[in-house]
């Protein structure tokens, strides 16, 4: 019943976030439509690109795709709808700001993370699935796989941003080393990881899980493997439990800015 209610309430307040950022029509379309071309030209890129080397180590334009479309889905859906969970949301950490998470009786982690919406990474869902559908062309069971993985790649990317976020309540401002680090993530999440060297690709699959975020959901969309489908979730799983463990333990250290006003 607890983690229905939750449910139901995140619910609501992401419906109620994206209601409040289309408040403003013309910002809001512009911001989705830049992501959109931005994304779309990296495409334009690869295109040109596969266009002189039809394969490279193994990997086709359609892969690169894919890879793409994931990453679009999955970081769109994190970042989008959660932006709290990026490293912006250390401010409200320091900021003493936690406290009007903690007044309520809610689900704190929950409301802290979709307590902001990030309107232009919007743009990256609606690219992730489009891209997906017009080069892909997918039947109607490799969609939902692609979806599913999509969604396992938007936790693992929240998660993975929940535990950058906690370094605040032991280290202080770690804003900027946040912002670098989350950036590293999104950035090795759009390069073929076949590219890269043996000691970088353990690296994408323990300091930073790139691969788990998107490497592997290419290859089980390439070629379904069932053991792989299943590592991803049980990662994501794992992922998502220490994310919740650490930032409960983090915000019993926290300290409170001894706030009075309450938010909107």
């Amino acid at each position: 019943m607890r983690v229905a209610g939750s449910l139901r309430f995140l619910g609501r307040l992401l419906w109620f976030n994206l209601r409040a950022a289309m408040a403003y029509r013309a910002a809001f379309v512009a911001a989705v439509a830049f992501m959109m071309l931005n994304d779309t030209m990296w495409i334009l890129f690869w295109t040109m690109f596969f266009d002189r080397f039809p394969v490279i180590r193994g990997w086709t334009l359609q892969d690169v795709v894919t890879l793409w479309a994931v990453a679009g889905l999955g970081y769109g859906v994190a970042w989008g709808f959660f932006g709290n969970a990026r490293a912006e949301g250390v401010r409200l950490i320091m900021s003493g700001r936690m406290d009007y998470y903690l007044s309520l009786p809610r689900n704190v982690l929950l409301h802290f993370i979709g307590g902001g919406i990030g309107i232009a990474s919007l743009g990256d869902v609606l690219f992730g699935v489009g891209a997906f559908l017009v080069v892909v062309q997918p039947s109607p069971a490799r969609f939902l796989l692609f979806l599913g993985l999509g969604a396992c790649t938007a936790v693992i990317v929240l998660a993975f941003g929940v535990l950058v976020l906690s370094l605040a309540f032991w280290a202080g401002n770690t804003e900027g080393l946040g912002v670098q680090v989350t950036n590293a993530m999104l950035n090795f999440s759009t390069y073929p990881m076949d590219l890269f060297s043996g000691a970088v690709k353990v690296a994408l699959f323990t300091l930073l899980p790139a691969g788990f975020a998107s490497y592997l959901p290419v290859t089980i969309i390439r070629d379904f493997d069932a053991l792989r489908l299943a590592v991803v979730v049980v990662f994501t799983l794992a992922i998502a439990a220490l994310a919740t463990a650490v930032f409960y333990a983090g915000l019993r250290r926290y300290e409170s800015g001894s706030l009075v006003a309450t938010q909107g």
